[in-house]
């Protein structure tokens, strides 16, 4: 007997996969018997049709987990914006003494590469270096 057309009946009328409805094999001719939907819900009340549970995890249990780190982009967009500062201000300070001619073009290319690997932390330490020799 086959009831693949009263399991696909079912399966509209509760709202659930075909996978999860279970026939009780006692009560196969009341389910052959069964041509509308309020025949399937009585049906469903007499325990004649049994809807089988979700599988997988349930979302009543709540997973523990270790609480998770803050933003690293945060972190990174801070260094970024103390790099783009410095780099912008010594650079600045580069083409002051370029047009007023006090450094070379080498000696200024050796320092925009120094700039440029962070060597410096501060316009002092720039200029220290400058005064220092090249």
């Amino acid at each position: 007997m086959n009831l693949l057309v009263k399991k696909k009946l079912a399966s509209r009328t509760l709202n659930v996969g075909l996978n999860r409805i279970k026939f009780n094999k006692e009560r196969l001719s009341d389910i052959k018997d069964a041509i509308t939907k309020q025949d399937i819900r009585d049906l469903l009340a007499d325990k004649a049709i049994i809807i089988k549970e979700k599988k997988g995890t349930k979302k009543i249990v709540k997973r523990k987990t270790r609480r998770r780190q803050g933003s690293k982009k945060k972190n990174v967009l801070n260094k970024k914006r103390k790099y783009m500062t410095i780099t912008r201000k010594l650079r600045a300070y580069l083409a002051k003494m370029k047009r007023t001619g006090q450094l070379k073009r080498e000696e200024i290319e050796k320092l925009r590469k120094e700039i440029r690997a962070s060597s410096f932390s501060s316009l002092a330490q720039l200029k220290q270096r400058i005064s220092g020799g090249i």
